[in-house]
């Protein structure tokens, strides 16, 4: 239980580290790149000196499915810091561990995890909260729902890949999964960087570096915390009480404000996360 208690505040500080930053950072693919480069350099001190495996069995799908991960890593990313800027950091957190539906039910459809009646529940009303959302009549604001939704697949769908490594992959390739997800992320980032013609600037460095120690460890707990923990239990409880830490950063340093609709559909989503947990 303590990685993922260590995994829900490595988390939070991920979302508040971000919001800190938007009016802070020049380019954000910039940024982005050093947080991979931080997430890198912890990797490796973590898996130590370069070894030959590569005739071993579970090598490749490490490299293979780590890859795949820091894609996913990266396009989420990008999505939060969009979201970010135009829902605010409550909002987006709330969708972005909304994705607790995605691998939760990986665990159920492929690994047999068999959910009680009252988290099934909870998948009702975490569904009933996204339907309130998209219930208002602004349509004008199609991109800012669609993009949430986004959010919440490509969060959820990175999320389920460490559950698909503790059941598929070999423990001893933990830390080179681990490598392999923020390699692959770090030279997506590049090339964006290289695209935009983006430059590095100090506050680039700052707070990639104070964005990269959180995303590392978050992701480290969690793998680590699924081998203790089932992941229908896990999940739910890595994202509500993210969300609440979030919630509170929110609220009580940025001085965010939720209207009466979306109070409620925050509510809705804590209790779905609760009773997915129960």
């Amino acid at each position: 239980m303590v990685y993922l208690i260590l995994a829900v505040i490595s988390s939070a500080l991920v979302s508040v580290m971000m919001r800190l930053s938007e009016s802070r950072i020049k380019n954000n693919i910039s940024t982005l790149a050093v947080n991979y480069v931080v997430c890198v350099l912890l990797a490796g001190f973590y898996t130590g000196a370069p070894k030959v495996f590569a005739g071993e069995k579970g090598m490749g799908f490490a490299v293979g499915l780590g890859a795949l991960n820091g894609f996913l890593y990266l396009f989420s990313f990008i999505l939060m810091q969009m979201s970010v800027r135009r829902n605010g950091v409550v909002l987006s957190t709330v969708f972005m561990k909304l994705g607790v539906m995605v691998p939760a039910a990986t665990a159920i459809i492929f690994f047999g995890e068999m959910p009680t009646a009252v988290q099934v529940c909870g998948f009702a009303v975490a569904v009933t909260a996204i339907v309130l959302i998209h219930l208002e009549k602004d349509q004008t604001d199609i991109t800012f729902k669609a993009g949430l939704i986004l959010l919440l697949a490509a969060g959820g769908s990175g999320d389920a890949m460490a559950k698909v490594y503790e059941e598929l992959g070999s423990a001893k390739f933990e830390e080179y999964f681990l490598s392999c997800t923020f390699i692959a992320a770090l030279i997506l980032c590049i090339i964006l960087t290289v695209g935009k013609r983006q430059r590095l600037a100090k506050e680039d460095i700052l707070f990639g570096a104070l964005i990269g120690i959180p995303n590392y460890y978050s992701a480290r707990f969690l793998l680590k915390a699924l081998a203790y923990v089932p992941a229908i239990i896990a999940y739910p409880t890595y994202s509500v009480s993210a969300i609440v830490l979030v919630s509170a950063a929110g609220i009580l340093l940025f001085g965010e404000k939720m209207n009466r609709r979306r109070k409620i559909a925050m509510a809705l989503v804590l209790a779905a996360l609760l009773l997915l947990n129960l």
